[in-house]
């Protein structure tokens, strides 16, 4: 989640620096630009940052939810990988990448009677 902010957050500074030809909006309204926009952005980072402090329950609620969100990632990959392998497992060619040697084949062991 952390990532996707700061993601977002560094995508839209680059955006603002990016000039697009016209100096003002469509409305008639000035631009801002890049340092006005990097000086809101951080007062926002800013004030998000002491959500945690102010609303202990959001972020508890938020940190249940990665971690629901991450199990069912973890299962959703885990059944992906158990279709891609039924699929093209058994028919595919193993990979050798010559930095471990290849297993050799054991005889079957029996256990004596």
């Amino acid at each position: 989640m952390r990532f996707l902010i700061k993601s977002a957050f560094w995508l839209s500074l680059v955006l603002l620096v990016i000039p697009f030809g016209g100096s003002d909006s469509p409305d008639g309204r000035p631009t801002i630009g890049a340092v006005e926009a990097f000086v809101a952005a951080r007062a926002v980072i800013d004030d998000f940052s002491g959500l945690c402090e102010r609303r202990p329950d959001a972020c508890e609620v938020g940190r249940s939810a990665m971690t629901t969100i991450g199990i069912r990632a973890r299962e959703g990959a885990r059944i992906a990988y158990g279709v891609l392998d039924e699929h093209f497992g058994e028919g595919g060619h193993p990979v050798h990448t010559g930095s471990i040697p290849m297993p050799q084949e054991s005889p079957a062991i029996t256990p004596e009677s």
